[in-house]
């Protein structure tokens, strides 16, 4: 039996945990590759470009916007971010699973350009907890946390598109919950490409 490749799209709110829960996932589960992103942005501590990031001069991003080389792409606290469209189309029409870590402006892109995608939509606990969390990371400066914090209630209204919710409230679950949803829709009879019975 072989089967279509589903395009798994996971957002949220900043500081809510995508990408913990992520790389949580991806070590747990076979067959499914995680999409790296263009930004303009500089790289924060640790950060190892082409791995988890490729990091790009503005007009080099602005040339891929022109060429239509992204699926999503979006201004996001003052720099810019977008995800390959040449990735994402090729692994999934070999029948591999992708899976996108993306902020909510480029959710709303992809689900216009690939409404089949699976979305979910990692949410925090509470206002007051996301805001400990921003602080906690120390990766943003006392106004970027504000400026994220501001953005809360925009992004939260956002959930009615979404097809999945998961409160990242204890890391563990929220990644137990994660995974579920990928295994479920794996099941699903829609993607099966063919059938073969022995």
């Amino acid at each position: 039996m072989t089967r279509k490749g589903i395009l798994f799209v996971m957002s949220g709110p900043s500081g809510v945990g995508k990408g913990t829960i992520k790389k949580a996932v991806l070590s747990r589960i076979n067959g499914i590759k995680s999409s790296v992103s263009v930004t303009t942005r500089t790289p924060r501590a640790g950060e190892i470009d082409t791995q988890d990031y490729f990091f790009i001069k503005e007009q080099d991003f602005a040339q891929m916007v022109q060429n239509d080389e992204l699926l999503e792409w979006a201004q996001v606290y003052s720099h810019h971010y977008g995800t390959p469209r040449s990735f994402v189309s090729e692994n999934i029409e070999k029948g591999h699973d992708v899976l996108l870590e993306i902020d909510i402006q480029g959710a709303m892109q992809v689900k216009e350009k690939q409404p089949e995608g699976v979305f979910i939509f990692i949410a925090p606990p509470g206002r007051n907890e996301l805001a400990a969390r921003l602080g906690a990371r120390g990766k943003d400066s006392r106004e970027s946390i504000k400026e994220r914090l501001d953005a809360v209630n925009w992004e939260m209204e956002h959930l009615k598109y979404y097809d999945y919710t998961v409160v990242n409230d204890k890391l563990e679950d929220a990644v137990t919950k994660v995974l579920s949803i990928i295994t479920a829709e794996r099941c699903k009879v829609k993607y099966i490409k063919d059938f073969e019975v022995i």
